[in-house]
Order: structure tokens, then C-alpha cells, then sequence
């Protein structure tokens, strides 16, 4: 299963930089047959052939092994979190998520899928998961931004 993730990125990425296997087999210094079979899932590659992969692929060795990104798990919408109640008390306390949209509406699309928020909504974008936030109306947003630095 772990080949399998790991060839169809190998495929993935490579496709990307609009190489054919043989290309990029002579540009990484490794046979065709073993790039064909790492992509097919079927080949159990060593560490030193992995980071001639991601040399040749201009990306960090990591990146190989990184997981698809279920991009719908990143987004909170406001009506959807939970309500936490605080006995003796007249408050409603939400989840400890920050609302990044303070104000307005907005797009924000997470490797190439669109999502749209609205004000209370929130956001979380890990390294590596392409986004950008498009304003389709003529009016102002109002976002925070949190940027925080890896725990590892």
C-alpha cells in the first residue's frame, strides 16, 4: 500500500515537471525499468535510489512520503462547531478555534478545490497544501492570519 502512495507521487510529481520516464530516469541516474515499477507500486526502493528521486524531482525527500491532503478536513464552518456551555455562567463558549474570516465573504481554494467562508469561519493550511483566497464581490474582508512555526 505504502508503494503505491509513494509511486503514484513519484508519477505525480514527475508529470509536473513534464517528463517521460526515460527523461527522467537518465536525469536521475536510475534504469526505466525501476522507475516503472516504483510507479506502478511494485518496487520497494532503497533510501539512496529515493533521494536521487527527489533530487531529480527538485523536491525535498520528505515530500515522497507525504499523504494526500483531504482538503475538506481543513475547513470549519461557523454552524458546524461545537458549543461548549460553562456551568454558572450566561456565556456560550465556542471550540478553541480563532474565526479567521472577521468580516465578509471570501473563496479560498486548497489544492484546486474551492471552498467558500463566510464570517466565523476557519481555515488551517499545513505546509506543502497549494491555496490562495480569491474575493469575488466588491466588498472588503476582513481575515486574520496565524502563522505558526512546525512542532518537529
Amino acid at each position: 500500500m505504502i508503494h503505491d502512495r509513494l509511486g503514484q507521487t513519484v508519477l505525480s510529481y514527475r508529470k509536473k515537471n513534464k517528463m517521460t520516464i526515460r527523461e527522467f530516469a537518465d536525469y536521475a541516474g536510475i534504469s526505466t525499468s525501476l522507475i516503472s515499477q516504483i510507479e506502478r507500486g511494485h518496487a520497494n526502493p532503497s533510501l539512496s535510489v529515493l533521494e536521487l528521486i527527489a533530487k531529480a524531482l527538485n523536491v525535498p525527500l520528505f515530500t515522497l512520503f507525504i499523504n494526500e491532503i483531504d482538503t475538506d478536513s481543513l475547513i470549519s464552518k461557523k454552524k458546524d462547531r461545537k458549543k461548549v456551555y460553562r456551568e454558572n455562567s450566561d456565556h456560550i463558549v465556542y471550540d478553541v478555534l480563532t474565526p479567521d474570516f472577521m468580516k465578509g465573504e471570501v473563496y479560498v481554494e486548497l489544492e484546486g478545490k474551492e471552498y467558500f467562508l463566510e464570517e466565523g469561519d476557519v481555515v488551517r493550511i499545513p505546509p506543502n497544501v497549494k491555496h490562495r483566497f480569491l474575493n469575488k464581490s466588491d466588498e472588503s474582508n476582513h481575515i486574520l492570519f496565524v502563522l505558526t512555526p512546525s512542532l518537529g
